[in-house]
């Protein structure tokens, strides 16, 4: 029965989920809190456990061995040997450890009150049994520190969202990972190109300056004077209604109400901003390079959408720039984000050094590209089908190499 407690307790206690330990342990759990102890310095736990559990063995053996001898003589040694290993494999140790794997706090609670009272009883022994442990570790280059090292990654913390099932809906899943995702992505990742930009010129004449304004599906656009290089500052278009109402909109208060623009360096985490935008007050940022050219713009909105998905009110296969086709392809506007790809079709085209499925492929060319050309990115092959200004305005692509093989058929 010793044998049994000693190997089940330890495992019990080493298979324990260590966020449900401090969970426990955090609401006042008495067991919880003994045992999240006793593992802050499982060096001296297992010392103990292997202390208790060679002790009861070799008692066990003495006794088998004398026992055995009293009634089958010298042919005694063998049956107990024999008997005692059979019984301590059975009993001491496979029963007792599959139980304690299976429901590891049923064990685990209670252990940790017993072994909170033998630490100190026996501190002093196990202390010195750990001293000479740690000394042979020392010497294969092992440090020997208290137990700190489980800590979630990203990726661990992921992959626990994705095992949660039914606990979790699937839109909270999916704010959760999109919030992990934040420190990975970039503003140039999710950013409105510079040559899709959209914004007031004040060198225009005022009524296209009026027709910009009232056509625009934006709340915020930037200002500039003849192109987008001189940027003036950026309008909340809502702030020009109560001046409209009153009838005093013209070029005069319109100039008034530009704010400071607001700029941001490439390379900028989507969590960084996140926090810049609150800390500055602000809704909209200009995204430029180590040059200070303008690479595009990047609104709250657009990283919150990493969060929560897209602010409108369209389904979500309602996204023009990605056209599903009848033979499994899709056809992909060149200036869509990789990012916004992967997540609408499932493809895992990397974002790493290009933004758009246009950089990418140019990346991969490493030539001016033609219509026509064909090349297999990241197991899936992409054909080019339009072009302008140089770069790939359009392209198809195949999700993988069969369905590509079945079209050409």
């Amino acid at each position: 029965m010793l044998s049994a407690f000693f190997s089940g307790s330890e495992t019990g206690l080493m298979t324990l989920n260590r966020y449900r330990l401090r969970h426990l342990a955090s609401q006042g759990h008495r067991g919880a809190r003994l045992a999240q102890k006793l593992l802050e310095r499982p060096d001296k736990l297992i010392g103990l456990i292997l202390l208790g559990n060679n002790f009861v063995n070799v008692m066990a053996s003495t006794l088998a061995t004398v026992i055995f001898m009293r009634v089958f003589g010298e042919a005694g040694i063998a049956v107990a040997a024999g008997v005692l290993t059979l019984t301590l494999l059975v009993f001491g140790e496979v029963a007792p450890k599959t139980l304690a794997a299976l429901h590891p706090e049923r064990i685990a609670w209670p252990a940790a009150y017993v072994y909170t009272v033998l630490q100190k009883i026996l501190g002093p022994l196990v202390w010195a049994v750990g001293l000479f442990a740690n000394g042979l570790l020392r010497l294969f280059g092992v440090k020997v520190t208290a137990n700190s090292g489980h800590d979630l990654s990203r990726d661990e913390l992921r992959t626990i969202l994705g095992e949660t099932g039914g606990l979790i809906s699937e839109r909270y899943r999916t704010m959760l990972t999109g919030i992990l995702d934040l420190e990975e992505a970039l503003v140039e990742d999710i950013m409105v190109p510079r040559q899709e930009m959209d914004g007031i010129d004040l060198e225009a004449d005022w009524e296209e300056i009026l027709h910009s304004i009232s056509a625009s599906p934006y709340a915020r656009l930037p200002v500039y004077r003849g192109a987008l290089d001189t940027i003036v500052g950026t309008i909340n278009l809502r702030h020009l209604l109560p001046i409209a109402q009153k009838g005093e909109l013209n070029l005069k208060t319109f100039v008034r109400s530009i704010q400071e623009p607001y700029y941001v360096p490439e390379g900028t985490s989507l969590h960084t901003q996140l926090m810049n935008f609150q800390r500055e007050k602000k809704n909209m940022a200009l995204v430029v390079d180590e040059y200070g050219d303008i690479l595009g713009l990047v609104t709250l909105e657009d990283i919150l959408e990493e969060i929560v998905g897209e602010f409108t009110s369209q389904p979500d296969d309602d996204y023009p720039e990605i056209q599903t086709q009848d033979d499994g392809s899709f056809i992909i506007e060149g200036q869509t984000p990789l990012r916004e790809i992967n997540k609408r079709i499932g493809t895992n085209l990397p974002a790493d050094t290009a933004n758009t499925l246009s950089g990418l492929i140019l990346e991969h060319l490493q030539c001016l590209p033609e219509v026509g050309m064909k090349l297999e990115m990241a197991g899936y092959t992409v054909e080019v089908t339009r072009i302008a200004r140089k770069v790939v305005e359009q392209a198809r692509l195949w999700p993988n190499n069969d369905q590509n093989d079945e079209t050409e058929n």
